[in-house]
């Protein structure tokens, strides 16, 4: 069983970027996990749970902060995303995966600490798009989903493998709003 942690735009803009995702009839994505942030993927989170404490002290921790969505952009030519601006975001993910403290190799195969680009995949190749159809679909971002929105996080999302290649929500942890 696999785990990530993400961070969720309110529903209105969950629907709004699946229903431009799911222009393109190619595009598996919205089929695999709804649109989010990963503040820690995979890595470490393993099917005892004992990390799950961890996160949730450090989310007591935090106080809710806002992210804004910026700019559509490509890691190489099979990733389409919307970039994220903010600092708390990058705070919060060292945190969580200092507390995790997955194995060194799992943090280089899942890009975390200094590796870390937060970002929320419209599309990529490997989820069923082409090459051609990125460059469309980056071309009618700008039109279709801006202005991007500010999320407010006050909570993370624990999303779980339920079958290969579907995560579903497991749980969400609130952020201390008393602090």
């Amino acid at each position: 069983m696999q785990y990530f942690i993400g961070i969720v735009p309110s529903e209105e803009d969950i629907k709004k970027i699946m229903k431009f995702q799911l222009q393109w009839e190619n595009n598996e994505l919205p089929n695999v996990v709804e649109p989010h942030i990963t503040v820690k993927a995979q890595g470490g989170l393993t099917s005892d749970m004992d990390w799950l404490k961890d996160v949730e002290k450090v989310c007591e921790d935090t106080t809710p902060f806002k992210l804004k969505l910026s700019k559509v952009d490509f890691f190489g030519e099979n990733v389409l995303f919307l970039s994220v601006e903010s600092r708390e975001l990058y705070k919060l993910h060292k945190e969580i995966v200092n507390a995790v403290s997955p194995e060194k190799d799992l943090i280089k195969k899942y890009m975390e600490l200094d590796d870390y680009f937060p970002h929320l995949t419209l599309g990529q190749t490997h989820w069923g798009l082409s090459r051609e159809e990125l460059r469309d679909m980056a071309e009618l971002t700008e039109e279709k989903l801006s202005p991007y929105p500010t999320i407010n996080v006050d909570s993370l999302r624990v999303y779980q493998e339920i079958e290969p290649n579907k995560y579903v929500k497991y749980l969400d942890i609130h952020l201390n709003k008393e602090r």
